[in-house]
């Protein structure tokens, strides 16, 4: 874990002239429905932006916690994980990017120690249309995942309300690594999924709308800085946020819902509550 936080922290702060910086900081609270596996969690995150003129360096820090059903797991869920994107902008219109996550630590599956790699452009049409493609690669230990990520903006201003509106399409592909991991057993080989995400500003307040449609496993979620690494099947997923800007601060909260079937089980419609808080704030 020493190892991959000092080549994160390195790689952010070696950096000329910064303009603007922020720091943030998360807590989750998890709790599993119908579940044959989990009960509850928690998880707590720490996060760094840093720009320099064309440059951008983004690192987050995620520790989790989830007690479970014993049997039939043999011990409480413990998890480490580190994300990372570096952006670099050549001009008004084009801008690259590169994303790291590692799983530092998970404790019960097989998941643990898997790194996912990925790659993208993005295209700014105008100020207000905006693409972004993004190529990801998750190596496990038994098998492989292969994302596909198409993002779409668009940014529109009535009065004094300004919105974000962001279309997402996620294409992914399981490999088996010859290995017949138990683990994907019963998970497709590959999945579609589209969502939905807007967002609105006004007189320091946010208001945030999201909504994902169709299966995925095993899925690079929020741009890089979430990954679904457990035997898990989503179909749905719901989500609300509300934050107020106070001084440096920014303050939001957010509720995600989520319905999914546990593989190679086969528990269908479980359901996950998602509350999160998080403060950021401006340097």
């Amino acid at each position: 874990m020493t190892r991959h936080l000092l080549f994160l922290l390195t790689s952010t702060f070696l950096m000329a002239e910064t303009i603007h910086s922020s720091i943030s900081t998360y807590y989750e609270h998890k709790s599993f429905k119908d579940s044959v596996q989990k009960k509850d969690g928690m998880v707590y995150g720490l996060g760094i932006d840093f720009h320099a003129k064309e440059y951008e360096f983004k690192l987050a820090y995620e520790y989790g916690e989830t007690n479970t059903k014993q049997p039939p797991l043999p011990d409480d869920l413990n998890t480490q994980k580190a994300f990372f994107r570096f952006a670099y902008q050549f001009d008004r219109r084009f801008a690259l990017n590169v994303n790291y996550i590692g799983i530092l630590k998970d404790n019960l599956a097989e998941t643990d120690g898997g790194i996912a790699f990925g790659g993208g452009g993005t295209y700014n049409f105008s100020k207000k249309f905006s693409t972004n493609f993004t190529q990801y690669f998750t190596d496990y230990k038994k098998f492989d995942v292969f994302q596909s990520d198409l993002k779409i903006t668009y940014k529109t201003r009535v009065g004094k309300i300004k919105t974000d509106i962001s279309s997402i399409t996620k294409y992914i592909s399981l490999h088996d690594n010859e290995m017949q991991s138990q683990f994907i057993k019963n998970a497709q080989e590959k999945y579609l999924t589209s969502g939905l995400k807007v967002h609105s500003r006004f007189g320091g307040y946010h208001l945030g709308l999201g909504a994902y449609f169709g299966k995925r496993a095993f899925a690079v979620m929020d741009d890089g800085f979430k990954i679904q690494h457990h035997a898990m099947e989503f179909d749905r997923t719901f989500a609300f946020g509300f934050g107020k800007n106070i001084s440096n601060f920014v303050i939001r909260a957010q509720y995600i819902y989520q319905r999914a079937e546990e593989l190679p089980m086969q528990n269908k419609n479980m359901t996950i509550n998602n509350f999160r808080l998080i403060a950021n704030y401006r340097l």
